[in-house]
């Protein structure tokens, strides 16, 4: 790889690695809202009782939220695979780049 395309490709890369950082914070404060709600939902149901047809409807939200919850874990989990193949490759480049520059300025 020439140098200007290691550059490019790492400068691709670091913006792709802010961006799925950018995506796993925005995945764990969507889950510490679903949580709050989650112990928000426990509360309200404790209060009524547990043959109510609303303690079912509060039920059925808590799991509509687990469920949410299994899909963001998922979704995370790729994110941060993705991320680690890019830090991989990131340091690859990095190798290449310094090994283009050092031949760059060698005097043979």
């Amino acid at each position: 790889m020439g140098l200007l395309t290691s550059v490019m490709r790492m400068q691709y890369l670091l913006q792709f690695k802010s961006d799925l950082e950018y995506k796993i914070m925005l995945i764990t404060q969507t889950k510490a809202s679903l949580v709050t709600s989650n112990s928000d939902l426990l509360q309200v149901g404790n209060d009524y009782d547990p043959s109510s047809p609303i303690v079912k409807t509060l039920q059925e939200r808590q799991n509509k939220m687990h469920a949410l919850e299994q899909q963001l874990d998922t979704r995370m989990a790729a994110y941060k695979a993705q991320l680690k193949m890019a830090e991989t490759e990131m340091e690859s480049i990095r190798g290449t780049l310094d090994k283009d520059i050092q031949s760059s300025f060698s005097y043979r």
